[in-house]
């Protein structure tokens, strides 16, 4: 499913914290947000997952627009892994990815066959079969970060919003979660904070800075030498990846800080 936005402002507290950012996912393509910290990529993804409304422009899927979807309906199009958990119950691993077929079910109905299969499955995808019956609380940060990627999963939308889905994950399970994105092959919008994964994993990238879209394309034409220094604030060189051939950012980091102006 293509999802678009258009001239997206996001208004909290009396500020414009993303001002007319404007981009699109065509259908089963991944699509990277990245930018530093404070650039606006958490606060227009929940803007997709309906976290937050917008203070003006829009979001469309498939040409319609996402406030005119019911929630049961949205919910079953969209899933979304945060970056903010809420209140933490008591879940066991296998409860918690099976909330992720509600939208599917008829109050008082419980689960069906299918969903049980679903749940299954996503576990299984993830690498936490044989945890169903642990407390969720009880699991490492990776751990959860993957529980609740089931849950995503287990909820079968046409998009998946992914905001730093890689965080607290060790370095072969975010090799492992990209590898599973790549092959999904899902509208996926996705934030990432490391740029050569950002790299390898999205069809297309949006560099986002101080609340506005400031480049847009593949990771080969956005990801310039010149861009890292304005946007970050560092140097770098980009080269060929050695084994894959994707762009690979090798930073300076004996060159110290860039003397990239400071956000207001």
């Amino acid at each position: 499913m293509r999802i678009d936005i258009e001239d997206l402002t996001v208004r909290l507290a009396g500020r414009d914290v993303l001002t007319g950012a404007q981009l699109f996912a065509a259908e089963g393509e991944t699509v990277g947000l990245v930018g530093p910290n404070g650039s606006g990529k958490s606060t227009l993804l929940r803007t997709v997952y309906r976290h937050l409304r917008p203070h003006a422009g829009r979001v469309l899927l498939a040409g319609r627009d996402l406030r005119s979807l019911g929630a049961a309906e949205a919910a079953r199009r969209i899933a979304a892994l945060p970056q903010e958990r809420g209140a933490e119950a008591d879940f066991t691993v296998r409860e918690m990815v099976a909330l992720g077929r509600t939208p599917y079910q008829r109050a008082f109905a419980g689960e069906s066959a299918a969903d049980r299969e679903l749940v299954a499955e996503a576990l299984a995808e993830v690498g936490l079969q044989g945890h169903e019956h642990r407390g969720f609380a009880s699991l490492s940060g990776g751990e959860r970060q993957r529980a609740l990627l089931a849950r995503a999963f287990a909820q079968q939308p046409e998009v998946l919003v992914l905001d730093e889905p890689t965080n607290h994950l060790d370095v072969q399970h975010q090799i492992d979660l990209l590898a599973l994105l790549r092959a999904r092959r899902r509208t996926t919008l996705i934030s990432l904070h490391d740029l050569n994964a950002a790299a390898s994993l999205c069809d297309r990238l949006h560099v986002l800075d101080r609340g506005a879209v400031v480049a847009s394309g593949p990771p080969r034409e956005v990801l310039t030498a010149e861009l890292l220094a304005e946007v970050f604030g560092v140097r770098a060189a980009v080269v060929d990846h050695p084994l894959t051939g994707d762009p690979l950012i090798a930073f300076d980091h004996r060159a110290g800080a860039g003397g990239r102006t400071p956000r207001p």
